[in-house]
């Protein structure tokens, strides 16, 4: 029988790898230049983790989750996303013990068990981060700019930060009803999924990506029509701060969060080039989480990045980027001896370098060096040793430098 990996999954290899990585040193990078620290829970916690944080009548619990029976009968669940296992882990830990305001990222896997599609597996990554303690909406804009300078820092350019407030449990349920009401007469209309949400979870309905329920909800209600003052007032101080800091945002007053926990401010990153599952990132407040783990009564806000597509979005750049400097090509046991020592020393000085390890011909190494996207090409065989000059190639212009063995290591590391 042929092994093949589980449907959904997949193989990161080389030179995606240096893509995931880059994006990964890069977050983190940013992120502590913001005063976040990195937290690592585990990808298995107890189903109630998420059924009481995600909600029970969410396509995630409902459909998506990866959950079954331990040999102790308890039921455990493949995390699908990151917050409510970081709460879990601030509560367990008593976090808010060490510092009134906790700000912490995480990276990982998350499992889901949706149909696979481009961009959307059932093991897939996230980059999230988290802030406890904070209730200002300074920390909502801060963390929308942190998030448009590490995109930009990435090369991504065409974005669309789109910005709403759902409100509070307090004000919340007058905009439910209306948006129920406004539904009631066009419910035959609606897709299967969205007559289903209806009853349990009407506003899901809001950003529902089909064709038709995206038509039937023209001129229906706005929840900023519905929030109550406090929340209203956040709203706006959100945004002000938004402007003051020029983050280029949008106002979608249909962008609802999929998962229950979420209050007041929700925002998603749109990226072009990524067709209908366009998000890059997605996130908002969740003030009453913490209190319903079992913690003290703490504001918190966060979100999500979706490795894959952020990946799929800066690959073609990179790829280009993470090829050798140098392919060193070697002619005989004298010539593969210095190839050795050369490499070494350039690795040594940062300078990425490979070598022909298996010999060949010339012309066969000249062919993988072509294959591998170096650069340069330095040239040993017999004749140069004998001369004492070694031939470097610039593989774009086709130019030719020759350079004494001494010198060979300082003036590839010079090179601009």
């Amino acid at each position: 029988m042929t092994s093949r990996g589980v449907k959904g999954t997949q193989d990161i290899l080389s030179p995606d790898v240096e893509v995931w990585r880059f994006l990964e040193t890069t977050a983190a990078r940013h992120f502590e230049t913001y005063g976040f620290r990195e937290i690592r829970t585990p990808v298995m916690e107890y189903t109630q983790v998420f059924t009481r944080s995600i909600g029970e009548t969410t396509d995630i619990v409902e459909k998506e989750m990866y959950t079954f029976l331990d040999k102790g009968d308890r039921s455990v669940t493949l995390r699908p996303e990151g917050t409510a296992s970081v709460v879990r882990s601030y509560v367990q830990n008593a976090l808010h013990t060490r510092s009134p305001v906790q700000k912490l990222y995480y990276m990982g896997p998350m499992f889901r068990y949706e149909r696979p599609q481009a961009g959307r597996y059932r093991q897939f990554h996230q980059i999230g981060a988290e802030v406890f303690g904070a209730a200002d909406p300074k920390v909502d804009a801060e963390i929308l700019l942190m998030l448009t300078e590490l995109l930009s820092s990435l090369g991504l350019s065409e974005l669309d930060c789109q910005v709403n407030s759902i409100g509070c449990p307090a004000c919340r349920p007058a905009f439910r009803e209306a948006v129920r009401n406004f539904f009631r007469s066009r419910l035959a209309e609606l897709c299967t999924e969205c007559q289903r949400r209806f009853d349990t979870n009407p506003l899901r309905i809001m950003d529902c990506k089909t064709p038709k329920c995206r038509e039937l909800r023209t001129g229906a209600p706005a929840v900023l029509d519905h929030l109550d003052p406090e929340c209203r007032s956040h709203f706006d101080r959100f945004t002000r701060y938004l402007e003051l800091l020029h983050v280029p945002f949008s106002l979608n007053t249909n962008l609802v969060r999929g998962l229950d926990y979420y209050t007041r401010t929700t925002f998603e990153v749109i990226a072009a080039g990524l067709g209908a599952q366009n998000a890059v990132v997605a996130g908002g407040r969740y003030d009453g989480l913490v209190e319903e783990f079992g913690g003290p009564k703490t504001p918190a806000m966060g979100f999500a990045m979706g490795v894959e597509r952020t990946v799929a979005l800066i690959r073609e750049r990179l790829i280009k980027e993470n090829t050798p400097r140098v392919f060193i090509t070697a002619l005989g046991p004298s010539a593969e001896e210095m190839a050795m020592e050369l490499a070494s020393g350039l690795r040594r000085r940062g300078v990425s370098t490979e070598l022909a390890y298996d010999g060949g011909s010339l012309k066969s190494q000249m062919k993988r060096a072509d294959r591998s996207g170096a650069e340069y090409v330095l040239i040993i065989g017999d004749e140069e040793i004998e001369r004492g000059r070694f031939p470097l190639r610039n593989m774009a212009t086709k130019e030719q430098a020759e350079l004494p063995r001494d010198q060979i290591v300082d003036h590839i590391a010079a090179l601009p």
